[in-house]
């Protein structure tokens, strides 16, 4: 059964950091892809980052500012959150399924989920 728990989430200020961490199961986790994908209140999902097994991919609104990565000896994949903004308040989920092009905008029937986990930036 495939598993994907998320953790990390919380409260930050603008300005802030944050480290998501997904800790994966029942599958074979180094050749999968990776996704991380959030929803904002009251708006659609947004896909956020992607990896496959070395190549990262990123939504322009966080190109540079977060950062994804695998640690396959732990099954685990991470996105780092840096210089957090408002706009970033969202449910961060953690998603595996097939090769996607990056941007291809997701649904809740594609893949695996995890069930999510609450970010928030605010002063």
């Amino acid at each position: 059964e495939v598993q994907l728990v998320e953790s990390g989430g919380g409260l930050v200020q603008p300005g802030g950091s944050l480290r998501l961490s997904c800790a994966a199961s029942g599958f074979t986790f180094s050749n999968a892809w990776m996704y991380w994908v959030r929803q904002a209140p009251g708006k659609g999902l947004e896909w956020v980052s992607s990896i496959d097994r070395v190549t990262t991919y990123y939504a322009d609104s966080v190109k540079v500012r977060f950062t994804i990565s695998r640690d396959n000896a732990k099954n685990t994949v991470y996105l780092q959150m840096n210089s957090l903004k408002s706009e970033d308040t969202a449910v961060y989920y953690c998603v595996t399924g097939p090769p996607l092009v990056p941007g291809t905008p997701l649904s809740r029937d594609f893949g695996y989920w995890g069930q999510g986990t609450q970010v928030t930036v605010s002063s």
